[in-house]
């Protein structure tokens, strides 16, 4: 056994599991650019699903916003970002293009729907995703106080070294800094959005979800990307940035 997997081994023996871990990991936003890759614009693009995952996002939305505002109608500002989840749903599966993305975005606004139209709150159409963004930022806390910071745990899989990155001074520092900066993320829509909820504010809550949603991610996620790419140099996989 070579000295990578005995670490390897080693730190899956604490709990985690790496290659799992990894394979998940390739799959998110900053699986898009290997640590050490220049970000591009196209890159970012991919990152939040393209074009198409774009239009997915912020639609729904959007057709919430402008509806409510001019109508106050809570059905049917509901109802008519389902019937879009649903046609998005439907273009994929005619494109035989991965359905999964739609469909959990349906599932979302569905979910979102039924709890305001039971409820007949506007605003509690938005709190499930209020609910999601405290379970995220609670994760990210845990991570940074067991010394796992997540961003580290997303890198290391997605560079193919696991959790050696634990043992770089300046890895372990800069991917910690990136992880602050996650649960600032969602601890800044937290603080937005819920004194609006509150206020029983839902078009003030759709207008901010729409701005600290997308757009919001991207600029974060370039910045990690940026922080990850001081560490890493092109192409040295695991290898220390103390020898790059």
């Amino acid at each position: 056994m070579t000295e990578p997997e005995r670490e390897r081994r080693s730190e899956s023996a604490e709990g985690l599991d790496v290659d799992r871990l990894g394979a998940a990991m390739r799959r998110s936003g900053l699986g898009r650019v290997a640590p050490g890759e220049t970000p591009s614009a196209a890159s970012l693009l991919g990152a939040v699903g393209g074009v198409r995952g774009l239009v997915e996002s912020i639609l729904p939305g959007l057709a919430f916003l402008v509806l409510y505002t001019l109508t106050r109608d809570l059905t049917l500002s509901v109802l008519v970002p389902v019937g879009i989840g649903a046609v998005f749903v439907i273009a994929r599966l005619v494109a035989r293009s991965p359905v999964a993305p739609a469909v959990v975005g349906l599932l979302g606004v569905a979910v979102s729907a039924v709890l305001a139209l039971v409820t007949g709150r506007a605003e509690d159409n938005f709190l499930p995703g209020l609910w999601l963004n405290a379970a995220y930022l609670v994760a990210i806390l845990i991570s940074l106080v067991v010394r796992y910071p997540l961003i580290g745990l997303v890198v290391g899989a997605v560079a193919g070294e696991g959790l050696a990155w634990r043992q770089d001074p300046a890895k372990r520092r800069v991917l910690t800094v990136a992880t602050v900066i996650w649960a600032g993320l969602f601890a800044v829509r937290l603080l937005v959005q819920v004194p609006l909820y509150l206020a029983q504010e839902a078009a003030w809550l759709a207008g901010t979800k729409l701005v600290l949603g997308v757009p919001f991610y991207a600029a974060v996620l370039w910045i990690t990307w940026l922080l990850v790419r001081a560490v890493y140099a092109r192409g040295e996989g695991s290898r220390p940035a103390s020898d790059a």
